[in-house]
This record gives structure tokens, sequence and C-alpha cells, in this order.
């Protein structure tokens, strides 16, 4: 081998490292250029990184507001790289505000306090009767932001409305439980002999722009059942005759276990009457019985004697 190969080899090498470090000389300033570090800090805020690092021009970084705390409106929230590799100006934007005010049953919150969720400390918001319900005057509609950021305690400033009179229905009732303000129901009945057409019941309700009832009045139609339902009550009357009798049926097996009872108890006292029948043979016959004891004794003795003489 020639001993100029070895150097050729090692030019060859230097070659290839140097035009490698001519490719990452020309690649890494383009990416360097003009970027910008991390975000500034701002209170009560984090910025969304996206797991970077370093930013190339025109990077936008948008903050969150800790929890707790809420963008004040019309404040920016994002910062922008610039040319310089630095970023966009910005100030503290995120601060302590009280939740969304509480939704009442009989008000809600008057324009502009429905339409946004900033309400720093001292903030005050106005609420409106809804529909169904009358302000009552002499209570204050507002509520107030207290330093512990909770709201104070809304007064109950609005009254329910009244719906119109009912009516009267002809020869039936109109059951009126409390009253007939909004959301209160009543019910109807009829007369003796009249059976109702129509609901039953009906509820104040909010119809329109004012309040009305939810059903009309029913009718009170005189009764074509009437002879029907006054003999219906008779029926299970004569039915419960009979059944009235019907528990007597297992008095019955009751009655046969008597005698049965019984039956066994005779041969329990027959046992004794014998006894004593025999008891009482022997002492109210000693006249009769000894006659024939004596008779059948003279005959036994006969037979001895004879027997006794044929022997002999």
């Amino acid at each position: 081998m020639s001993p100029a190969w070895p150097g050729a080899r090692a030019v060859l090498r230097l070659g290839g490292l140097t035009l490698l470090l001519l490719l990452l000389l020309l690649l890494c300033p383009q990416a360097a250029r003009g970027d910008c570090s991390l975000p500034p800090n701002i209170p009560n805020a984090q910025p969304d990184l996206k797991g970077l690092t370093s930013f190339p021009e025109q990077s936008i970084i948008t903050y969150k507001c800790d929890q707790g705390f809420v963008k004040i409106p019309g404040q920016p929230d994002s910062v922008v790289c610039l040319k310089n590799n630095e970023w966009s100006n910005i100030t503290e934007f995120c601060n302590r505000s009280c939740n969304f005010p509480a939704r009442l049953l009989f008000a809600s919150l008057k324009k502009p306090y429905n339409q946004q969720n900033y309400f720093p400390l001292g903030s005050v918001v106005e609420y409106e009767c809804r529909l169904g319900y009358k302000r009552d005057h002499s209570l204050s509609g507002k509520i107030t932001c207290l330093q512990n950021f909770t709201w104070s305690k809304p007064d109950e400033f609005c009254k329910r409305k009244s719906c119109p009179n009912p009516g009267e229905i002809t020869n039936g009732h109109i059951n009126i439980a409390t009253d007939i303000l909004f959301g209160s129901s009543i019910t109807f009945s009829c007369n003796t002999g009249y059976e109702l057409v129509g609901e039953t019941s009906s509820y104040c309700i909010i119809v329109g722009q004012t309040l009305g009832w939810s059903d009309p009045l029913p009718e009170c139609k005189e009764s074509t059942q009437i002879v029907d339902v006054t003999q219906t009550p008779q029926k299970p009357t004569t039915a419960n005759i009979p059944a009235t009798e019907l528990p007597s049926a297992p008095q019955r097996p009751t009655t046969v276990k008597a005698p049965a009872t019984q039956s066994q108890a005779v041969p329990q006292e027959t046992t004794p009457f014998q006894t004593r029948s025999t008891s009482k043979s022997k002492e109210t016959l000693p006249v009769g019985a000894s006659t024939i004891v004596s008779g059948h004794t003279f005959i036994t003795l006969t037979v001895l004697f004879m027997t006794l003489a044929t022997i002999g």
C-alpha cells in the first residue's frame, strides 16, 4: 500500500467533519435568530407554554387566571414575541371577584349585570321582578360583593301577583286551598246528583304578559245514573248476608269434633260403668245370688258323692 494513502483517508475524514460543521452553523443561527425566551411572569396567572422553552418571532402566548381570580374585562391576557427577541408589554389582568350572582326564583339580574362575569370587591348589582311578581319598593333589590368575596343576602323584594277571580260553577263549587296567587291551584266539585264534565283542577300560570288559569271551568251536569247509584250500595248489603254466614262454616267442623270427642269418651265411661255394675251386682244380689250359689254347691256335692260311691 502506498504511504500516501493513509494521508488521503485522513483528509477525507476532515473534509466530512468540516461539511457537517458547516451545515450545523447554517441551520442553528436560523433557528436561534429572533427567538424569545420564556414569557414574563404575571401575578395570579399562568402562561400556556405547550411544553416549549423558546419561541420564534410572532409567537403568541396566552395566560390563564389562577383559581379564584377572574380576568379584568378589557385587559389583554396574551404576549407576542417581537423582532428584538423580547415580549410585548402586558400588565396584571387577573383579580379577585365574587362569583356570578345567585339566580332568584322571583327576580332576574338587570342588564348589563347579566352579561358580565367580573365582580370585584364592592360591586353592586340590581335585580328586576320576573313575570308573575310585582315589586315591593319598601325592600332593596340590590346586593353587594363583600370583603370575603361573597354576596350580601337579597331581600324578598318581589311578591306574587294574583290571578283573576275564577268565577262560579252552576250546581258546583270552586275549592280554594290557600289563595289564588301565582303558582296556586284550585279544584272543582259538583253538588249531589250532578257529575263533573271537564278538568278537576286549574293552576294560576303566566299567560302572555299577565296571569291566568291553566284550564277553563268545568260543567256540572245532572247525573243520569242517580237511581243506579242509590241502588248500587244495596247490592253489596244483600251480598254481605251470606258472607256473614260463611264464617259459620269453619264452626261446623268444630261441632263435628265435639261428638268425636264424646265418642272417644264412651269406652272410658263404659269401663267404670261395667265396674260399677259388677260391684253393684255383688251388693244388690246377695239373696238371689246366694240361692243360685247354694244350688250349684248342692249339685256339685251330689255329683262328687255319686262319683265316690261308684268308685267305692
